[in-house]
């Protein structure tokens, strides 16, 4: 039976770490369900891609519309196996809203896989999930990651970290070591 992953994104969650990650994992056999807050199954968020042109942070430049085949207001976190968390600019918003927290607790309370890039750690610094674990992000999140208890993997732009089911990375150059760790989290 094919594991069930959860995907909570937003309005300009980072094209690459949304995309690549659900047609990653679709195409590895997993069922993943794609959501956002406010919107239904069938509607579409649009996506920003962060780019590393040599600037001291990356370049934002308009994405995607990704389409959602899912409606957030319909799923119930206990039906999902894992969690996967896209960075971009969504993550800053979504950590507002007390059903994401709600829902990202549930997978941690559960001991459940999750996944989470680059500005993901936003939110699981808002569900107050990292104490204790070491969690990779994109480095401007750093302070959130260690304010919310976290010890912050400083690791390069491609790699990514295993503590314990969480699997974190800085951004999406890291997604051959991101998904080959989070899939052998949700096969163990």
């Amino acid at each position: 039976m094919s594991k069930k992953i959860l995907m909570i994104a937003g309005d300009f969650a980072e094209d690459y770490e949304t995309m690549v990650p659900f047609q990653t994992l679709l195409a590895c056999g997993y069922t993943v369900d794609a959501v956002c807050p406010g919107k239904k199954a069938g509607q579409t968020i649009a996506t920003s891609i962060h780019d590393f042109e040599g600037d001291q942070t990356y370049t934002e430049k308009r994405g995607h519309d990704f389409a959602l085949n899912a409606t957030f207001a319909d799923i119930k976190a206990s039906d999902y196996d894992a969690l996967v968390i896209p960075g971009g600019r969504a993550p800053e918003y979504l950590r507002l809203n007390p059903e994401v927290i709600a829902a990202v607790k549930h997978f941690f309370d559960a001991d459940k896989p999750v996944a989470a890039v680059c500005h993901g750690a936003q939110i699981l610094a808002a569900a107050r999930v990292l104490e204790g674990r070491t969690c990779s992000a994109y480095p401007a999140c750093r302070p959130e990651v260690e304010l919310a208890g976290g010890t912050y993997a400083d690791i390069a732009i491609d790699a990514a970290v295993t503590d314990g089911k969480l699997v974190t990375a800085p951004a999406w150059p890291a997604h051959p070591a991101w998904l080959k760790q989070f899939m052998a989290v949700l096969s163990a």
